[in-house]
């Protein structure tokens, strides 16, 4: 990473973690709740068959309530599990919520040892966290490129998911920065590469 963009990045990620820091508990539970109703309005949630959840971070909006939601309605769910011997991610399926998971290498909730890899090209929806988003689809990581290089070969649906006071005028990236095909907000779905925008 070129030094003047790692600048940007640094810069962009104290900026955003400054405005989410009025943002109280409270909020953010009613915050997720709202992006959580507005995926389930979305065309590609009812049509998919198969998606890739993310443990949320306390500052990362919480879609954790979906996954109960979309096993309840047949369609197949995973989600990545770090593999520190390699040093990067890997999607596993899941079939109980509570029972198929267990605290990971960063703390987060993960598939355990004995649920099933699946390889990515075989989810069609990939729910993507992130610090910071815009809405040309460009994603602003938490430094360390995991999520990059594990779904850059990755050819379906990506969503960025994301409190409104994530969203920034443009995030600096690389050639090697993965773009979304969409972001949703408590009060936003952004298709990229299209005008099509549906706001609260």
């Amino acid at each position: 990473m070129s030094a003047p963009i790692q600048e940007l990045k640094v810069a962009l990620r104290a900026c955003v973690r400054s405005e989410l820091q009025p943002f109280s508990p409270a909020e953010r539970t009613l915050a997720s709740a709202r992006v959580c109703a507005r995926l389930e309005q979305q065309e590609i949630w009812k049509q998919a068959r198969s998606i890739l959840f993310y443990a949320p971070l306390p500052d990362e909006p919480d879609v954790w309530p979906l996954v109960a939601v979309g096993l309840s309605t047949g369609k197949t769910i995973a989600l990545p599990r770090f593999v520190p011997k390699q040093n990067l991610y890997v999607a596993c399926l899941i079939r109980d919520p509570v029972g198929d998971l267990h605290r990971g290498q960063f703390g987060l909730r993960e598939p355990n040892d004995q649920c099933p890899q699946v390889p990515l090209n075989r989810l069609d929806f990939i729910l993507v966290p992130g610090v910071g988003f815009d809405l040309n689809g460009r994603r602003l990581g938490r430094g360390k490129g995991f999520y990059d290089r594990w779904l850059a070969d990755h050819h379906g649906t990506m969503c960025g998911v994301a409190f409104d006071q994530q969203i920034v005028g443009e995030v600096p990236v690389e050639p090697h920065d993965i773009r979304l095909s969409c972001i949703l907000t408590p009060t936003r779905w952004q298709e990229v590469g299209s005008r099509r925008a549906v706001l609260e």
